[in-house]
């Protein structure tokens, strides 16, 4: 007997599982973690540029929130194809194999049919939008409003908020799923 006796596609498909269920499991830690992690970076700029009276630090909200934001945005992106892909793909195809009589990782389905699924997706988006659009458009607006702009700058706030609208774009396109 070789070990290769014991390798079963059902067996693969369920390794292929537990492994993209730990990935999943990374991505999401390390997603909502990025979120408190913006939001401390932001409170620390608003912090040092209320202490320094240079309103142009304020600009690196925006900066900050672009850049984790489009890393949280590419996290999320691969937590739901996991699951997708779970649900699916691999869901079906062990059920197959094993002929089971109902859906194989049922939570994968389970989970998004639970009453008030779609108002705490909502909600969720409404933090997201809050965090990534509005909180570094607030401080946009202030070194707009600040006494001593310059049109290099200025004109960077406005490529900002250009970044940032697309940006929403995507949290709201994602919302929709």
């Amino acid at each position: 007997m070789t070990c290769t006796d014991d390798v079963t596609e059902s067996k693969v498909l369920l390794a292929e599982y537990d492994r993209l269920k730990e990935e999943q499991k990374t991505r999401i830690g390390f997603r909502d973690n990025l979120l408190y992690f913006t939001l401390a970076a932001a409170t620390a700029v608003v912090a040092i540029t209320a202490e320094s009276g240079q309103s142009r630090l304020l600009l690196f909200v925006p900066a900050i929130c672009l850049i984790l934001g489009w890393t949280y945005l590419a996290n999320d992106e691969k937590i739901s194809a996991i699951g997708d892909y779970v649900r699916d793909r691999l869901g079906p195809r062990l059920g197959e194999l094993t002929s089971a009589d109902g859906a194989v990782f049922g939570w994968e389905v389970y989970h998004r049919d639970v009453a008030g699924h779609t108002v705490r997706k909502r909600l969720q988006s409404a933090v997201d939008l809050f965090t990534y659009l509005v909180l570094p458009m607030v401080c946009t607006t202030a070194f707009w409003c600040s006494p001593v702009v310059q049109p290099l700058l200025l004109l960077a706030s406005l490529g900002q908020t250009l970044a940032l609208a697309v940006l929403s774009l995507q949290f709201l396109r994602r919302t929709e799923r």
